[in-house]
This record gives structure tokens, sequence and C-alpha cells, in this order.
């Protein structure tokens, strides 16, 4: 990406969003990601009938168009391509998954991978704080 349009919690939100309503969609299985300033790491799985080209095509797509629709924007959103790396066994997975978790930690912006607001595990901590206080509640 180069730039750092991914600092803002607008266009951060904005792409978590676009990731929840292609999981929604059943483009594929996202396991695991964090969306750094100017990046962004995704651990996925796609199924029979997707690529992980095409995957990427649907996130840089969707999230170009609704960063223009939305708000506006008009130039270039993403670089040309991505790295991809294929995940093998349960060692390799757990790597990734710490690699994902410390980039925030690792690029200066938080102390701890827990504290960056932009990732799986934020939002996971989030939905189960929320998933507790509606139960002690009753709603």
């Amino acid at each position: 990406m180069g730039r750092r349009l991914l600092q803002t919690d607008r266009n951060a939100t904005l792409l978590i969003d676009v990731l929840r309503s292609l999981v929604a969609e059943r483009a594929f299985s996202l396991h695991d990601f964090v969306i750094m300033p100017d990046h962004v790491h995704l651990l996925l799985t796609v199924d029979d009938g997707m690529t992980v080209e095409k995957a990427m095509q649907l996130v840089k797509g969707r999230f170009s168009h609704r960063l223009g629709r939305e708000f506006g924007f008009n130039g270039e959103v993403w670089q040309r391509g991505f790295s991809e790396v294929q995940v093998l066994g349960e060692g390799s997975l757990k790597e990734y998954r710490a690699y994902i978790a410390n980039n925030p930690v690792k690029a200066g912006l938080v102390d701890a991978p827990e504290k960056y607001a932009y990732c799986f595990g934020s939002l996971a901590r989030k939905k189960t704080e929320t998933q507790r206080a509606h139960a002690a509640t009753g709603v």
C-alpha cells in the first residue's frame, strides 16, 4: 500500500466491515488479521471455486469502491500484487498468528498486541465482552 491510508479509524473500520461482509458471503474463512497504517495481514482459507488471488481482488476492490463511494476518495489505494505464504501445519499456524499479533508492537504502535484495536483478537475480545454484558443484563 505504501501510503498510510489505513491509519485513520474511519478507514480501518471500513476495511474491517469489508472483511466481515466477505466472510458473511462465504467468500473465504478469516482466521486472523491485523490492519496496519500502510498494509494489512490476513490469515485466510479459501474453499473450492475460490483462489487466494480472487479473494484479494474482492478485498481490495470492495474496499476501494466503498472508500470512493462513501468518503469521496479518488486515487490509488493498493499497491499491485500481494505476498502469499502457505501455512503448513499447526506449528506454522501458531507462528503466523504470533507474527500477525506482534506486528503493531514491532512497528511501535502499541506495547502489547492486545492493546491494538484493528486486529482479530481485539474484535473477538469486544464481542465476548458484549455477549457477557448482554447475558448479565438479560438483554
